[in-house]
């Protein structure tokens, strides 16, 4: 992993402790946007991926992406902290992506800061070929902290965080490999969390899971909304209404509906979104 300078950061870390504007929540109190997406569109190449994607996103709330494969959701996930950058030939060529009203794909913004502040969680669990407790600090020694103090203080809390200290804080120096699939997923949640982003980016992170670490990921999701705003991608229709406030249905690069979860499933107002979480085309 590279490391930014101090003049590159700089710009990104002050200006996302700004409060942004606000949304209407379903109990009408004002509710603030933390990722703010206008007229979007994006391209691999000569194709064109997502078309005219305006979308504001909640602080401290989770939103959920659905629809179809190939429909963008995400790419339009990886949009937010520019991992579309690391694939050649491709390009935002209009719109905007603002995070606290800074435009990320400004020039003043480094993508590697930025990805310190929007961390991600993948679809197949990567842990690191080192212990419990490397994997957990490994972007903290990074960034040059060395006090053993501050590095068990934040193993452990990134582990509780994760709902994993319980079952592994007897065997912190023992390979991260040699956890179970959805012990890795959340290994993987917790060493996302230990550099305290303010948002994590989650790409199908049970698809790969069976029902019961499926149900403590979606337990340890319920949780993490208190203190990170929380994106997730999803084929499973049910995941997104068990786990998300707000749902956005995507269709060919577009997007079709954006709003309170319960509305998309239960009194959706586009013909599409009906068809779509009704089972009717997928």
């Amino acid at each position: 992993m590279e490391t930014s300078s101090p003049a590159s950061a700089a710009p990104v870390t002050r200006s996302l402790a700004t409060p942004s504007k606000a949304s209407e929540g379903r109990d009408g109190a004002p509710e603030p946007t933390l990722i703010d997406i206008r007229a979007l569109d994006f391209y691999y190449g000569a194709k064109q991926a997502l078309f005219d994607i305006n979308l504001a996103i909640p602080d401290r709330r989770v939103t959920a992406f659905i629809g179809p494969s190939g429909c963008g959701k995400s790419t339009l996930l990886r949009c937010l902290n520019r991992m579309n950058d690391l694939i050649d030939g491709t390009a935002v060529k209009r719109g905007e992506v603002k995070i606290r009203d800074v435009d990320i794909y400004g020039p003043s913004v480094d993508p590697i800061e930025l990805r310190k502040r929007v961390g991600m969680v993948f679809q197949k669990s990567n842990p690191f070929p080192k212990s419990i407790y490397e994997n957990i600090i490994y972007g903290l020694r990074i960034q040059g902290v060395k006090s053993k103090t501050k590095l068990d203080e934040v193993v452990e809390r990134s582990l509780r965080g994760a709902a994993l200290w319980d079952e592994v804080k007897d065997r912190l120096h023992e390979s991260g490999l040699g956890l179970s699939g959805g012990q890795q997923q959340r290994l993987c949640i917790a060493r996302t969390i230990a550099v305290e982003p303010e948002v994590i980016l989650m790409d199908e992170p049970c698809s790969a899971l069976d029902p019961i670490a499926t149900a403590k990921v979606e337990e340890l999701i319920h949780e993490l909304k208190k203190q990170f705003t929380i994106i997730i991608v999803t084929h499973s229709m049910q995941q997104a209404a068990r786990c998300s406030d707000r749902t956005a249905f995507f269709y060919m690069g577009k997007l079709i509906e954006f709003d309170e979860t319960h509305n998309i499933f239960m009194n959706p107002k586009n013909p599409q979104t009906e068809a779509y979480v009704s089972g009717r085309f997928g």
